[in-house]
């Protein structure tokens, strides 16, 4: 999935969801492994959404 493709709403999503992972306890390298998994997504396309997410205070962030 590239993620020219996902829609914000997607994005948002899948940052949402690596966020909720890493609140469960999960270490930071495994809960990124289980949410690219998750969604068929490379590591470096969902470091792209995690630092989108970041840089723009996607919930559950704010």
């Amino acid at each position: 999935m590239a993620t020219k493709t996902l829609t914000v709403k997607q994005r948002k999503s899948i940052f949402s969801a690596l966020v909720e992972t890493q609140d469960q306890g999960l270490a930071v390298a495994e809960s990124k492994a289980k949410v690219a998994g998750e969604y068929r997504l490379t590591r470096e396309q969902l470091d792209l959404i995690e630092k989108e997410g970041l840089e723009k205070d996607w919930p559950p962030l704010t």
